[in-house]
């Protein structure tokens, strides 16, 4: 599959990051694109630049009439071929932790936005795909949900973290099985650490000690890399129930 000006993909957490970069790929290449996030992100100055065929939805990816208005908008913009999941959060906390148990609260919520804000998407974004017409080759769309390497190599403080991507991950699979016979395809990117907002206020020398320990390139993963690998995914038929590391072959130690 190949995105042209007919074609729209749409990003959830597109007001930075990994999901910014995911959209200036695609309106670079000319598809229409509807960036999803907080009414407080970076989206609706993004939109602004990148011209008419870009959009700024407000959305919070748990509430079904936000993600529903959302795929209006893509609805209006051309056929949604696209989705990409990058909205998520890293709130950290030990099981038991100097203040005791790790809050239940705490612990739902990031479930709450990575997990099921994740599944909410894809099942609302594969309703609208299946009822557009397949390509040349049978696809009708394809959704790519973002893990992290913290679903196989979760650290000391990531439990909710790490058991929100390994949800995903699990999501994988059954999630393409369900949906092949209507042609569309479901994978996954699972970054390493990555210059994203929620690094960004490291010190030089943490983030020096986190590029570190990847084997190669010692550095941190780039935004831009994930959404290459996106662009990828997009055009190679055969990338489907997958889960793909993006992290210069590193696994993270305890802590």
């Amino acid at each position: 599959m190949k995105l042209g000006p007919s074609d729209v993909a749409l990003v959830t957490g597109g007001g930075s990051g990994l999901g910014e970069a995911t959209v200036r790929r695609f309106a670079a290449s000319g598809a229409g694109v509807v960036i999803c996030d907080l009414p407080s992100s970076a989206g609706k100055a993004i939109a602004e630049e990148l011209g008419s065929r870009v959009r700024f939805v407000p959305t919070d990816v748990t509430d079904e009439a936000a993600v529903a208005a959302a795929l209006d908008v893509a609805a209006e913009l051309g056929a949604l071929r696209l989705v990409v999941t990058c909205a998520g959060i890293a709130t950290p906390g030990r099981v038991v932790g100097r203040k005791g148990p790790l809050p239940l609260a705490t612990f739902r919520q990031v479930i709450e936005v990575n997990l099921i804000g994740t599944f909410n998407v894809l099942r609302l974004a594969a309703e609208r795909m299946i009822a557009l017409e397949p390509d040349e080759d049978g696809d009708r769309g394809v959704v790519v949900m973002t893990a992290s390497i913290a679903a196989y190599d979760g650290q000391i403080g990531q439990a909710a973290y790490a058991s929100s991507k390994g949800g995903i991950v699990g999501l994988t699979l059954t999630a393409a099985r369900d949906l092949a016979d209507k042609g569309i395809r479901v994978v996954t990117i699972a970054p390493g650490t990555m210059e994203t907002p929620m690094l960004a206020g490291l010190p030089e020398d943490a983030r020096k000690v986190l590029e570190q320990q990847v084997p190669h390139p010692a550095r941190l993963g780039r935004p831009a890399e994930y959404a290459s690998l996106v662009d990828h995914i997009v055009s190679n038929q055969l990338l489907n129930g997958e889960v793909i590391r993006l992290d210069g072959a590193l696994r993270m130690p305890p802590r």
